[in-house]
């Protein structure tokens, strides 16, 4: 008599991404300055960041300031670099202890010295964890990531040289697993120029929560949806 085979456990994601959207619709729906929404925002991304080094995320990649977030209003601007600042001073040293390490893409040279000066040191401190990955986008745009990645190409290689696996070795990402599920919150359905190489293959995941009211359970919820997806790359 045969034996039935046990059932095989979901997939779960090496790599996810997530377009933290939100903050500001979920301080207006309370009647609160967006500064309130952007710290509550803060309070999420501690949730989310712990549920996944308990679901053993190999890879978290956060869409922290993107860009085109320098058109918001001055005020605004360095309200979020505030946060910044006050997220590496509370938060540096359970990263440290939990053995995470921080990664940071995107051209945040362009913030106060003082600013680049905390994040490197981050970086650093962390430099050595042999755990997950946090990554951190700051002031990242996929399309500028990729302009680069093609003008240094051209700088030493033929065009008959320059195929995917080159344009790959240049990417910010280059050491992180692939992406395989990248989230947006609030109910927006677009990418926002954030990791459009990266996601080429990546399921994309469109939730209605508002990014502050986003924690360990929507991220469950998520992980639980990727593992019934059908992922055939082109294939049948």
């Amino acid at each position: 008599m045969a034996t039935a085979l046990a059932p095989q456990p979901a997939p779960i994601p090496r790599h996810i991404a997530i377009i933290m959207d939100g903050n500001g619709r979920w301080a207006k729906r309370r009647h609160l300055p967006r500064l309130a929404g952007h710290r509550a925002g803060v309070e999420a991304v501690r949730h989310v960041t712990r549920a996944a080094r308990a679901m053993g995320i190999e890879a978290l990649t956060l869409y922290a300031f993107s860009s085109e977030n320098w058109r918001r209003p001055e005020a605004e601007v360095g309200d979020l670099m505030g946060l910044l600042r006050l997220f590496i001073r509370s938060d540096l040293e359970e990263l440290v202890r939990e053995n995470v390490r921080l990664k940071v893409i995107g051209d945040f040279r362009r913030f106060a010295p003082d600013l680049v000066a905390m994040v490197d040191d981050a970086v650093a401190r962390t430099a050595r964890n042999t755990g997950p990955i946090l990554a951190i986008a700051l002031n990242y745009g996929a399309q500028a990531e990729l302009a680069a990645a093609a003008r240094r190409l051209a700088a030493r290689l033929s065009p008959e040289e320059i195929d995917e696996a080159a344009i790959e070795a240049e990417l910010e990402t280059r050491e992180l697993p692939p992406l395989d599920l990248l989230i947006r919150s609030s109910g927006e359905q677009r990418l926002s120029n954030f990791l459009l190489w990266q996601a080429a293959y990546a399921e994309l995941l469109f939730v209605d929560t508002l990014w502050p009211d986003f924690g360990a359970d929507e991220l469950a919820e998520a992980v639980a949806a990727f593992g019934q997806r059908q992922r055939r790359y082109g294939g049948l």
